[in-house]
Formats: structure tokens, sequence, C-alpha cells
């Protein structure tokens, strides 16, 4: 692919950039014909950019084949993933934004830090691409990984066996670099001067990459040559060990000059807030499934103190009075949005909300999960107002322009350990890790909160607020069961609550057989929707995205020659190698 390198060189010597950050305040832009003396850390930001883009938009994207979310629109790309309609709309960005964005960088910064000893930001390199390359093979099944970057622009395509093996391989590799001293030199910069992610911490990095080789070999749980249970508890154990461990990405909610040359999005904000600001911020919904696992979890009946964090409200004007209401979840598992889909909302000045469909007024009941921007909008704060003086809508805790985004977690840690200690039938130890995961997940919910907590303008909305600790100890003591009742749908239920967004939850639903989530039903209109049942016939299951056009189109006769059945209208169910059954 190394005809994206063309490519990058001509489109991002367009752009100028003007900002307060410092890897965007450069003269020497990394993709432009003078990238050969662009130091490392220059590159390092660009990276970490262009890869954390195309994970955010693929996160966001398949949650809405998981089930979480919903849209009002049936014939969106959204609205049609939530019915188990597969579009071509899924298939473009995260490649586009892995291989023209992150890929030529990559590879020039670990070249230039092997030859000027910069060993952390070799190391950094190969975890940024093992990163990339697990999401192309998650995603897409095969793609070329020994010929990426090769000179030619037909390379040849490699399994999602080989892949992984070599992923792994550069994890290891990684921690080499990263436990090597970097020369004290001028010449050689501190990883701190280009790390937007970590601030140069190395033992952050130490543990992301440990963390990343836990999933790596979690997701091979079908292949027995590759799954080792006991391998995946020690990296764990050198992985995050509480939520300051965590790899947080910050965002920022700021006018900007400049604009990602791909996606045209602004560049600071959060990823899934990226998704819905253009066209979708009215139309996203979340699910009854996704909203029944946070009000009566296990039927306990007591209420997630994540639920009103994580579902959205709305303001209304009730006889004068200014009141905050939480939106409901939309019953996929019901035809409610046939025939034509749901109603969005549009704010009025005296607090009312008007549907864009008359006869759908009901449908108020639903609120959105988008939010404002003051850099991007120009609303007054982060609530969503089109106009000063209509009334808000409060987003979720994740979807906020400047929401910070969720890389590498110790609440992870702590599910990939109960999934493990679960199937060596240690219950003990598996309730102990899930518990674990549980209170790191709402702890680092209330962490992103504080962003927020100063702010009078916020400080009615439940939305925004610090969970209660009666509300989290009524939870953690009552709801979530203890050791003797202890299961697999337990763990990965809420694996899938603390994940939220994140592209683990589609790979463990399929590596999981879309089984041991509770209460996950299949989408009644995908039954009744004939496009549907075309790509992903009866019987069969959602199993990867279709090849995008830039390589059915470029390189067809290397895609057929690994992956024949590329084409085909059901290629969308085809297996992806770790999830195939020994």
């Amino acid at each position: 692919m190394k005809l994206f390198k063309s490519i990058i060189l001509g489109l991002a010597g367009l752009m100028t950039f003007s900002s307060c950050n410092d890897w965007l305040d450069i003269n020497d832009n990394p993709n432009t014909p003078a990238q050969a003396v662009v130091p490392v850390n220059t590159l390092l930001p660009w990276v970490q950019y262009h890869l954390a883009y195309a994970t955010g938009a693929h996160g966001y994207r398949s949650q809405f084949i998981c089930q979480a979310f919903t849209a009002t629109s049936r014939t969106h790309r959204d609205g049609c993933s939530a019915q188990w309609e597969a579009t071509t709309s899924m298939c473009t960005t995260p490649y586009q934004q892995f291989f023209v964005g992150a890929g030529p960088n990559i590879v020039d910064m670990y070249e230039k830090a092997i030859a000027t000893e910069a060993w952390h930001y070799a190391g950094a390199a190969l975890i940024l691409k093992s990163y990339g390359f697990l999401l192309m093979a998650d995603i897409y099944g095969e793609m070329p990984y020994h010929e990426a970057n090769a000179a030619s622009a037909k390379p040849k395509y490699d399994s999602c066996e080989t892949i992984y093996t070599e992923c792994l391989k550069n994890i290891d590799e990684a921690l080499e670099y990263f436990n090597k001293q970097q020369p004290n030199s001028a010449s050689v910069p501190a990883l701190s001067a280009g790390d937007t992610w970590n601030g140069g911490d190395v033992q952050k990095w130490i543990k992301m990459a440990y963390l990343l080789k836990a999933r790596t070999i979690n997701q091979l749980s079908k292949k027995s040559k590759y799954y080792d249970a006991d391998l995946i508890l020690e990296c764990l154990s050198k992985a995050q060990q509480s939520i300051e461990d965590d790899t947080y990405i910050q965002c920022e909610d700021v006018k900007e000059t400049s604009s990602d040359f791909i996606s045209t999005d602004p560049m600071k904000t959060n990823y899934n807030w990226d998704q819905t600001y253009n066209g979708n911020r009215h139309i996203t919904m979340p699910t009854k499934w996704l909203e029944n696992l946070l009000v009566n979890f296990d039927d306990k009946g007591i209420e997630d103190p994540r639920a009103d964090k994580i579902l959205a409200w709305r303001q209304f004007s009730i006889d004068g009075e200014k009141v905050w209401k939480r939106g409901i979840g939309v019953d996929m598992q019901s035809k409610v949005r046939m025939p034509n889909g749901l109603a969005n909302f549009i704010a009025r000045a005296d607090g009312g909300w008007k549907p864009s469909i008359a006869e759908r007024a009901q449908d108020s009941v639903y609120v959105g999960i988008y939010a404002g921007s003051a850099g991007v909008y120009n609303t007054p704060n982060i609530f969503y107002k089109a106009i000063d003086n209509w009334y808000p809508s409060s987003g979720n805790v994740y979807v906020r322009p400047n929401s910070p985004y969720l890389w590498a977690t110790y609440a992870e840690a702590c599910f990939i350990k109960a999934e493990v200690l679960m199937k060596k039938n240690d219950k003990d130890g598996a309730f102990a890790a899930y518990k674990a995961g549980i209170q790191a997940n709402i702890d680092e919910i209330n962490k992103m909160l504080l962003i927020w907590n100063n702010d009078p303008a916020y400080a009615d909305c439940p939305s925004m607020g610090q969970m209660e600790q009666s509300k989290i100890d009524a939870f953690m003591n009552g709801a979530i069961g203890t050791s003797a009742d202890i299961s697999m749908e337990k763990i990965m239920t809420q694996k899938f609550i603390a994940m939220l967004y994140s592209t683990v939850n589609w790979n463990d639903m399929r590596r999981h057989d879309y089984q041991n989530y509770m209460g996950w039903e299949m989408p009644a209109e995908y039954f009744e929707n004939a496009t549907a049942l075309k790509k992903i016939p009866l019987g069969k299951q959602w199993n990867r995205i279709m090849q995008c056009s830039h390589e059915t189109n470029y390189n067809a006769e290397e895609l057929a020659a690994i992956q024949p059945h590329y084409a085909d209208d059901d290629i969308w169910t085809y297996e992806i190698w770790w999830d195939i059954e020994e």
C-alpha cells in the first residue's frame, strides 16, 4: 500500500495548522514531502490521532450491531445496522484512517527511532502498529500485512492468523524497547515530547502493551494452539492495577482552525462525539436492552448508578417549570420503528419539542444521545442547544466533545481476568475480578465526570454530577450477585457495559456466538427486512465487514486469491479466523 503514501503526500500538504496543541502547532506536517526531516516526536501524535479515530469510528458504529443503540431513521447507516441490514457505508472510515493517516507515519517513526536509538518511540510504533492491524483483521478478516507498505500498489493479502501472530511478536519486541534506556542526548527526544496519550509515562505504555497482549490472546479463545489462560493471567499481572494506570485520551472542546483531512472532523474532540456531530446528532437512541441492563440488572430491581450518566437527558417545560427527563430505550425486539422510523425532536424556545413526524409526538420519551459544542456549534457549553434560549439535551458521559476517550483500562483487565478464571472454574476468583471490573468502570466514569463538576451550568442536570455513593453501594451489594451465582453471562454483560463504544464489544459478541449476554435478542425488524435477510441470511450471524471499495476496485485480484467470496451478498456472515470453532 505504498500508494497511500503518495495520496497522503498530495492531500495533507494542502493543510496548514494553527492550534494550542503542540502536535498541531508545527511547521512541518509529517505527511508532506518534507517528511524525511520530521522527527519521531512529531510523527507520534499524528499516528495516535489517526489510529484513535479509526478505532473510535468502528467502536461507535459497531455498537448498533451489538444492539446497544439504534437510530430514529431506518435508512441511515446506524439505523440499518441496528436492524442488521449491512451497508457499505460501514466499510471505509477505519480503513482510511489507519492505512492513509497512521500507516506511513508508523513506518517512518519506527525506522527513524531505530536509526537514532529512540527506543521508546520504536516501542510505541510497534504497539500502535499492532493495535491498527489487529483492528483491520477484526473488521475485515484478511488484509495486507507484510506488503502493506511495500512498493506495490497491489500488495498480497495476509491471513488473520498471520496478522495476529505477527502482532503478538511486535508487542513482545515493543516491550523490549520500552525496557531499554534511551540515550541521554539532545538528538533523541524524550517520549514525553510526542506522547499525547500517556504524557511520556513509559510504565503506562508497558501496562498498555501487556493489556493488549492479554486481550489478543483472550480473543483466540477458540484456538487451542494460541490460547493460553496462564499467559493471559501473567500479562494481566503486569497490566493496569488501578484506574490510575489507565490510558485516557484527553479531548477538548475548543475552536479549531484545522480539521482531519480524511474525515474533515475537528481533531481535538472525542471520537465518539465526532460520529454524531455532523448530521447524526438527533437520531441516535439507546435501546431498551441497554436501558434494561442499566435499570434492572439481573431482575434485582436496583438501578445501576451509571444509568443517569449513560442514558441521555432532555429538559422540558412542564406548566412553566423547567424539568429534566431521562430518555427511555427503543425496543428493538418490537416493530416500533416500522415502517418509517421514529420522530426527531427539535427544541423550541418555549421549552417544547417539535417532532419531525407530527403523528409521532409520543416519541418524545426517547432522548437522542448527542451533545453540543462551544467550539464547533458555538453553543454556550456542551449541552446541545441550537440557540441560547432553547432548552438543552445532555448527551452521555462518553459522547461529549471534551469527554476523555478510554483507550486502555483497568476495568477491561479485570473482566478479561474474570472470563479466564470462570473458564478455569475458579468462581471465587472470577467473581472478585468481575466485581473489581464493575467498580473500576464506575470509578472511571466518576473521574470523567469531574470535568463538568465546577460549572454551574450543569449543576441541576442528573447526567453531569458525580454518582451518589449510596447508589453505588446499593448496586454493588445488591444487584451484581455473589460468587455462588456468578456466570459467564453476568461477566460478559457487565463487561459490555464497561466497554461501551469499544471495538472489544463486537469482537466479544462474535467470539461468544451472540450468547452470554443477558436478555439479548435479534432485532425484530431484521426478520421482515428483505435486504437484511439477503446479506445475512436467516440462521446466520453478522461476523465481519465487507472490504471497502479501495480494495475491491484496485486490489481485487489479490483479495480474491485469499477470499474468493469477497463480493458475495452474504460475505458479512463469513467467520473471521479467530471465530471459527476448532
